[in-house]
């Protein structure tokens, strides 16, 4: 275990640092460690919970510290919030190991003045029983920042736009790991045979019930190892990305725009919803990143998909008309931070120019939309800012153009009041990343 924790100190520090992407950072760490499963878990778990409660955790400092938390080093602050992390969250840890491996970790880190510091905090926080002292629950915003480690901007944002019982089932899950899901390739298999094949590889598979021809998967280990992965039976997909593809409802033989497809998830979704028979253009302005659609689709044995490197804001190459258009806009995330928990401590998530960026894209992509076909305006954030408004804004200032009302399955339940054209999906109320989806049509 103390391998554990030394690991986890190099990768938060690395992500404090260097900016580091959280699972990148991980995997790779593990890799270099040598870590056993459990070490390695146990690993992850250090990380992540410190990721997820780096606010919680920084208000406990405070409270103990004579020191402000500007002026603490960053690698004493690391190892303050790992042991924090253990004795306020972890159950199973001993507060005694969570303090003396802390000190131990300072000391390995040439930290000798600051181990007395750790020391005497944690011994401190110890002697109160380890208990959180939370803000008055009446100032709404700091307490609920406090408590659920997110920037009160954000806390904010989510009370004024969508309640208090919506943002708290926001904020309730951002911590832990959230599930992973798979799709089923209907061209190679259906679901009962890939569950069989994973079975096979030790991999725990459930069918799920909405939408069809997913799974959601559990033990997988590295996910390229696997026989199904290898064989193109499957692509990891959450079930709210899915649901882009299930609203677009592209048929056989239909040609289809993918605006913002890397790295390609949604495409093959769509692929697959067309047998196969069609053709689908898929875009981005990075060519590294249309390699990764190519790649994918020869795994999946998809043959209908045609990359095209291209700018959707400033639509610098022309496209076919299409019966369908995904419009899946680059986004500030805020429905991904379980997956990503260091993004929600960026400065500029919520005051960006990113809804005009979207909303370029999204007048752009629907010029090549034939009379009666489908376009899916969609993004993986909860900001109304660069979901409802922006279609509103779009359908304000498009007269050929109107919402069509979605058909919602018993599954999915629409968590405030909104157009009957659009959902937004909370983590709270389906199983799967926060997400907005609104389809228009053109007359």
């Amino acid at each position: 275990m103390a391998n554990s924790r030394k690991t986890a100190f190099k990768v938060l520090l690395k992500i404090e640092q260097d900016g580091a992407y959280s699972n990148i950072a991980l995997n790779n760490a593990v890799k270099e460690s040598a870590l056993s499963p459990l070490d390695a878990a146990f690993t992850s778990a250090l990380v992540y919970g410190v990721l997820e409660r780096k606010i919680t955790l920084d208000y406990i400092i405070k409270q103990y510290s004579k020191i402000p938390l500007r002026k603490i080093e960053l690698k004493t602050k690391i190892i303050l919030r790992l042991g924090l992390l253990q004795m306020a969250f972890m159950d199973k840890i001993p507060e005694s190991a969570a303090v003396n491996e802390s000190v131990k970790l300072a000391k390995q880190q040439k930290l000798q003045k600051s181990s007395g510091f750790i020391n005497a905090i944690l011994r401190s926080f110890a002697r109160d029983n380890c208990k959180i002292k939370y803000p008055d629950s009446n100032n709404k915003a700091e307490y609920y920042s406090v408590k659920y480690s997110c920037p009160q901007m954000l806390v904010k944002l989510w009370i004024n736009s969508y309640g208090e019982d919506n943002a708290r089932g926001i904020l309730e899950n951002l911590s832990g790991r959230p599930n992973i899901y798979a799709r089923v390739n209907t061209l190679k298999t259906n679901t009962d045979e890939l569950i069989s094949v994973l079975a096979d590889d030790k991999v725990k598979a459930e069918k799920v019930d909405f939408p069809s021809n997913a799974v959601k998967i559990a033990d997988t280990g590295s996910i390229e190892r696997l026989k199904a992965y290898k064989g193109g039976l499957l692509h990891i997909q959450d079930l709210s990305s899915q649901l882009c593809a299930y609203f677009l409802s592209a048929e056989k033989g239909q040609t289809v725009l993918d605006i913002c497809s890397a790295p390609g998830g949604k495409t093959f979704t769509i692929a697959e919803y067309m047998q196969n028979s069609g053709k689908i253009t898929a875009c981005d302005m990075y060519k590294h990143k249309l390699k990764l659609i190519e790649k994918g689709a020869k795994r999946l044995g998809i043959n209908i998909i045609e990359t095209c490197l291209r700018d959707g804001a400033s639509a610098d190459k022309e496209l076919p008309s299409a019966d369908r258009i995904l419009c899946d806009v680059p986004c500030s995330g805020l429905g991904v931070l379980s997956r990503k928990p260091e993004i929600r401590y960026k400065d500029d998530l919520v005051d960006t120019d990113l809804a005009d960026i979207q909303y370029k894209i999204l007048c752009e992509s629907a010029k090549y939309l034939k009379k009666g076909g489908k376009l899916v305006y969609s993004t993986c954030t909860l900001n109304p800012q660069e979901n409802n408004k922006n279609t509103a804004k779009f359908l304000a200032e498009h007269n050929d153009f109107e919402g069509v009302e979605l058909e919602l399955p018993p599954e999915l339940k629409r968590a405030f009041d909104e157009k009957p054209y659009e959902i937004t999906l909370m983590p709270h109320t389906f199983d799967g990343d926060g997400f907005y989806i609104a389809v228009l049509t053109r007359r």
